[in-house]
């Protein structure tokens, strides 16, 4: 043995040299190889503002495994690492840390605030990539992007211009998302929403010229009153047919507003009259449109009442709702106040609650690109892990509405238009023109605003590569083979890569789509700060290694599944580390040199190669073709028992040291550091990274015999023996047929009967 291997493992100290050798050495370097078949994974880029959490470590593992395992079965596997700008994220951090410093944001002007941005980036941006490294990620760290370095803004601009040539991209005052305090238009994604308790405000509208005649409407939201424009009643409802047409005295207004018929009212709901308000509503926006209704905008940008609102000017929505609902009741108009639960509208950020708003923006036009992204779905190019997701999928892309991809920021792309001082005519450029192509103007100024974050890291997969230049590794590992992240942002990011690397390459970005489920503690709560319950990966790491924080979100979770957190199941995944570390070192204590040699020969010799070769085929097939890794080290798990059934020297040491060696590759992917501690123990040259992955003997899966194992009200009665080399039909035949076994089951309800060829077969009675 080459190295001296301590009794017990301690991934103090080892897993960062381990990981500097790696590093020093470039094993996770990548290159174009024409002789080697790629492999391409894109690492989800976490914000710059990041700090590693339980939904990093389960994400990155298993992208880790898949590009470990890759490599060593022979692809040229390139893992892409990056980080996201995080614009509206970086911008609070950025302005909350210079309100400490006593520095005004809107005093010291954009240009200087970008200065103390990208200090901030420079300073902060690596910490989460660092962390990343700790968890013992195998990304090609030499590639690392930034979704704002040079490329990638290249790339951004390249898109908003081609989309905006091609009449995608348009501005127009549209009904959009706003949030009052990131003072910032959102998207739809953005927007979560949670039911809360609230009330319906039931409201008299007088009838113009009808004395004592009022219509009653229902609302959640009476401060918006003063922004209606009409009260509309559906065409069916023989209740309001004769007040069609008819005018409204609005409450607390001096205005007259009409009453309209649409079929988007539902008759059954509320009064079966709706208050419309076409600017702070999106669907009394379309409804507003269909009738040609005024907009009337009567928020100010923080969500305070403005110069449209008379006396509320000023006030803030629920304060001024309170007021209203007071006069309203002093004029008697105010009906009734019945509880209400209903959903609310707020920013996934800082969680207030989202402000629907009339407001000029720039949107992308998404019938088209949804279409192509639907199709391709259809058409087998992509596919889901598990297959149910493709249903998210599709209901987001059916009723996706034009995507609002302006922001009020200053950190962020800057929208490539620029306009004219002296006849307002916009142009979309590369750069700033000298003069204005329709008046001659020399003088023209750039749009303020910058892009939605989601807009660059849609184009991460080909951006990352060297888009729009055909540069050669865009042409190798272009398009990706998996992609792997959490349910919770199919609609953010997933769709949004899919139609843009369709628009822009003509080519669906990856295969796979593997989605994995959410982090929840011990209650079965998931984890966020709001609760104090998040389990800190890196507390995991200190105490027992990054190895166990590996294997235990593995094991704990299957892909379609959340992961419960349990500590005794991180106590448990270390103490099977030792478990194998230890066998591997009583191994070594007994061998100067691992047996390079061997021959099968008796029943402990052909069971001991059984369950290798079973070993290696399940575990390829588990991660390779089923994603599942959590049954791939389950298989690990039971070969390593069978090996410490015969480590007494009941089979041939050759064939003990070859299971080992095996052993530790199979491993390898999932707890890197250990194996290549025991590797380089054993002697063997190189990294054990750099191994070929096993391949299984197909004869060695034929046993002479198989256990039959016989369960009554879950206790195990009877293990018996039948004849190996049988289908999976005739084992369970020749089962049931077997007379022990009939004696068992008589006047008994049969479960089940599991036969697992070459294996066992399991019998369950009650």
């Amino acid at each position: 043995m080459s190295k001296e291997l301590a009794k017990t493992y301690d991934p103090k100290g080892i897993e960062e040299r381990l990981y500097q050798k790696w590093m020093d050495n470039g094993y996770f370097h990548a290159k174009v190889n024409p002789d080697k078949k790629p492999f391409t994974i894109v690492m989800p880029p976490p914000n710059v503002t990041g700090q590693l959490h339980m939904g990093h470590a389960l994400d990155e593992t298993m992208q880790d495994i898949l590009i470990r395992f890759k490599r060593m079965q022979g692809y040229e596997a390139l893992w892409q690492p990056g980080t996201d700008h995080a614009a509206i994220a970086t911008e609070v951090k950025v302005t909350e840390k210079l309100k400490k410093e006593g520095i005004d944001k809107a005093e010291i002007g954009r240009e200087k605030f970008l200065e103390y941005a990208w200090e901030w980036k420079e300073e902060y941006g690596g910490k989460i990539i660092n962390q990343l490294k700790k968890l013992g990620a195998s990304a090609d760290w030499e590639r690392e992007r930034f979704t704002m370095d040079e490329g990638c803004s290249k790339a951004v601009q390249e898109v908003f211009i081609k989309l905006y040539e091609k009449g995608y991209i348009y501005k127009g005052s549209r009904i959009i998302n706003w949030c009052p305090v990131c003072q910032t238009s959102i998207s739809d994604a953005e927007v979560e929403h949670e039911d809360q308790d609230g009330f319906f405000w039931h409201i008299n509208y007088p009838v113009v010229g009808e004395e004592g005649k009022f219509v009653e409407i229902a609302t959640t939201r009476p401060e918006t009153l003063l922004g209606d424009t009409a009260v509309a009643v559906n065409p069916d409802d023989d209740r309001y047919k004769d007040i069609v047409g008819k005018m409204l005295k609005l409450p607390l207004t001096d205005r007259e507003i009409p009453v309209i018929a649409d079929e988007y009212v539902d008759k059954e709901f509320g009064t079966g009259c709706v208050k419309i308000t076409p600017a702070h509503d999106p669907n009394d926006f379309e409804v507003g449109k269909r009738h040609n209704l005024p907009e009337i905008n009567i928020m100010n940008d923080d969500a305070t009442i403005n110069e449209l609102g008379g006396k509320y000017a000023g006030m803030d929505r629920y304060e001024a709702r309170k007021a209203m609902v007071e006069d309203l009741d002093k004029l008697g108009l105010l009906v009734k106040v019945v509880p209400h639960n209903h959903s609310v509208g707020t920013h996934d950020r800082c969680h207030a609650t989202v402000e629907p708003m009339i407001k000029p923006q720039w949107f992308v036009k998404m019938d088209e690109m949804a279409k192509a992204a639907i199709k391709t779905l259809e058409d087998g190019n992509l596919k889901f892990v598990p297959e149910r997701f493709d249903k998210t999928y599709l209901h987001w892309l059916e009723n996706i509405r034009d995507w609002c991809i302006s922001r009020q920021l200053w950190w962020g792309h800057r929208i490539p238009a620029y306009y004219c001082d002296e006849c307002g005519e916009t142009v979309v450029a590369r750069e700033m023109p000298e003069k204005c192509p329709k008046c001659g103007c020399t003088h023209l100024h750039q749009d303020e605003d910058t892009l939605d974050t989601w807009f660059s890291s849609a184009l991460w997969p080909f951006s990352t590569l060297g888009w729009p230049d055909k540069t050669p590794e865009l042409e190798y590992f272009y398009p990706t083979d998996v992609l792997v992240t959490g349910y919770d942002i199919i609609f953010f990011w997933v769709i949004r890569m899919v139609f843009s690397a369709l628009e822009q390459t003509g080519k669906t970005p990856f295969h796979h789509v593997l989605i994995h489920g959410l982090v929840r503690d011990s209650q079965g709560r998931k984890m966020s700060k709001s609760l104090g319950n998040g389990i800190d990966p890196l507390e995991v790491i200190d105490k027992y290694g990054a190895d166990t924080a590996r294997l235990f979100i593995l094991f704990a979770a299957p892909p379609e599944r959340e992961l419960d957190w349990s500590d005794k199941g991180v106590e448990g995944s270390f103490r099977f580390i030792n478990r194998v570390y230890r066998m591997v070192y009583d191994f070594s204590q007994n061998y100067s040199e691992v047996p390079e040699s061997y021959e099968i020969s008796g029943d402990a010799d052909k069971n001991m190669a059984y369950w290798l070769n079973y070993a290696i085929k399940k575990v390829s097939d588990d991660i390779g073709e089923r994603f599942n890794f959590n049954t791939a080290i389950s298989t690990i798990m039971e070969l390593v028992n069978e090996m410490y059934r015969y480590k007494e020297g009941t089979v041939n040491p050759g064939l003990f040291g070859a299971a080992i060696k095996d052993l530790i590759i199979m491993l390898a992917p999932f707890v890197p550091h250990v194996t290549e501690e025991m590797w380089e123990h054993l002697g063997y040259e190189g990294s054990v990274h750099d191994q070929n992955w096993p391949e299984y003997d197909e004869k060695a899966l034929v046993k002479d015999t198989v256990e039959i194992v016989v369960q009554v009200n879950g206790k195990i009665k009877e293990k018996l023996d039948i004849a190996g080399g049988l289908s999976r039909e005739e084992m369970e035949k020749t089962a049931m047929e077997n007379e022990k076994v009939k004696g068992l089951i008589e006047g008994k309800n049969v479960v089940k009967v599991i036969a697992v060829p070459g294996k066992l077969i399991n019998i369950v009675v009650k």
